[in-house]
């Protein structure tokens, strides 16, 4: 219990670091790259290791395998079962976690210097000979088809799956990672199994860590830690073609209020004008107060509580997404009201004053992301998959500060497509029906 303790003030204790950080890119003797930010003052270190893939490579018919697996790992590894694993852990104070995403099978850990070793042997047992024992198999599966019941009911759930739906068509970003009641029912352990082989993979590996670790101790726990992977995972899937076409879907759902979704493509995040986009969406419906929608939809008309939007990039496909709850009698004129700023944003882009304030903001707000070790190896993982250099958080802000008002118009007129707006509605809508 004192070792826990212990723990907690160490994660309280974490000395916040700036966005000007100096980051190492560390190869091991196994050739497993890492990008490490070293910082001694606290004997604690964060490893953030990201599988590309995730629940994007459920084998056909097996939808909700790797979800499922992800959350398998830790009940029970090697010679421990689920409950033999949690009390070795939590007596090393170390804090594990494992999340499966659209794209990627994450790992976090936290581990005090003094544990290391011992923290790592765990948890290479729970990446290489996680257990899968049909009691733990069963106990998972009846939590997953908890939340698949409770997600059925849910409005705001219900209208981001029919999105997908009609966003993506076939591929595997259409549907739920989760899986459906009857796939779910139906995966066996062979299915996990084969689902573990093919998500956690070296061909697949991005790894951070930030703290009380140096480069050679680094590239040793690496190896020792994943090594012993399979080599290759399964084949990632295509590119995902955005269908979506301008029109409203009403899905009827009971209630006074209706959820809204909606959005068209969007633009990769590696595309020379995504700072402008950014910047542009940030305009246009960033959340803030003083972002357009929030303005018009809720500030002067009391339309809704908020409304945000977002520049959704995934590894095989971009969106241009927003979200709104109205009540049900004032659906149809919120929509026509976002309709109105989408085309108006389109047209004209943004004022001047708008530019510098939004700068202000991203740039004032960006190194307030850097304010713990674990936050930072999270931060430095997202970065690599996503192709940027050690040096961005250095030269984030300059890219920013360089978008002028012409770039920014410019990038409204291509990314804007009012004509292609989707509105996904689930509730009961006045004077509102499905359209095109």
């Amino acid at each position: 219990m004192m070792m826990i303790r212990l723990m907690a003030a160490l994660f309280l204790l974490a000395t916040p670091l700036r966005a000007e950080i100096a980051i190492q890119t560390v190869t091991s003797p196994g050739g497993i790259t890492a990008w490490l930010v070293e910082e001694h003052g606290i004997p604690f270190t964060a490893l953030e290791i990201h599988f590309r893939g995730g629940t994007s490579l459920d084998a056909p018919g097996k939808r909700g395998a790797v979800n499922l697996m992800t959350a398998l790992i830790e009940e029970g590894a090697g010679d421990l079962d689920s409950q033999g694993f949690a009390e070795a852990r939590d007596g090393l104070a170390a804090q594990f976690s494992f999340d499966a995403g659209v794209d990627t099978v994450s790992v976090s850990a936290a581990f005090l210097t003094e544990n290391r070793t011992a923290a790592m042997a765990l948890l290479r047992s729970a990446l290489i000979t996680p257990r899968f024992d049909d009691v733990a198999i069963e106990r998972v599966r009846g939590q997953v088809q908890s939340i698949l019941r409770s997600d059925a009911q849910d409005p705001e759930t219900i209208a981001s799956n029919l999105f997908d739906t009609m966003a993506f068509g076939d591929h595997p970003y259409a549907s739920d990672g989760n899986g459906t009641p009857e796939s779910v029912a139906a995966l066996t352990r062979d299915d996990i199994v084969a689902a573990h082989q093919g998500a956690l993979a070296r061909d697949r590996i991005f790894v951070a860590a930030t703290g009380d670790i140096t480069a050679a101790e680094l590239g040793v726990l690496l190896d020792d830690l994943l090594g012993d992977l399979p080599a290759t995972g399964t084949p990632l899937p295509p590119p995902a073609t955005v269908a979506l076409t301008g029109g409203v879907t009403v899905q009827p759902y009971p209630g006074p209020q209706a959820v809204i979704v909606f959005g068209h493509g969007g633009i990769p995040r590696d595309d020379p004008d995504f700072f402008a986009a950014t910047i542009l969406n940030e305009v246009l419906g960033g959340g803030r107060f003083g972002a357009r929608l929030m303005t018009e939809v809720r500030e002067k008309r009391g339309l809704t509580y908020g409304v945000g939007t977002y520049l959704a990039d995934y590894d095989q496909a971009d969106l241009l997404v927003g979200q709104m709850s109205s009540s049900n009698a004032s659906t149809a004129e919120a929509i026509e009201v976002v309709r109105a700023e989408w085309a108006k944003i389109a047209a004209e882009g943004i004022t001047e004053a708008e530019l510098a304030a939004t700068k202000t903001y991203l740039t004032g707000a960006y190194p307030l992301r850097f304010d713990g070790n674990e936050q930072i190896a999270g931060i430095l993982v997202g970065m690599q998959m996503i192709g940027l250099s050690p040096d961005y958080p250095a030269t984030r802000n300059d890219r920013v500060n360089a978008v002028t008002l012409d770039d920014v118009k410019r990038v409204a007129a291509r990314l804007i497509q009012p004509d292609s707006l989707r509105f996904v509605v689930v509730g009961s809508p006045d004077g509102l029906e499905s359209s095109n």
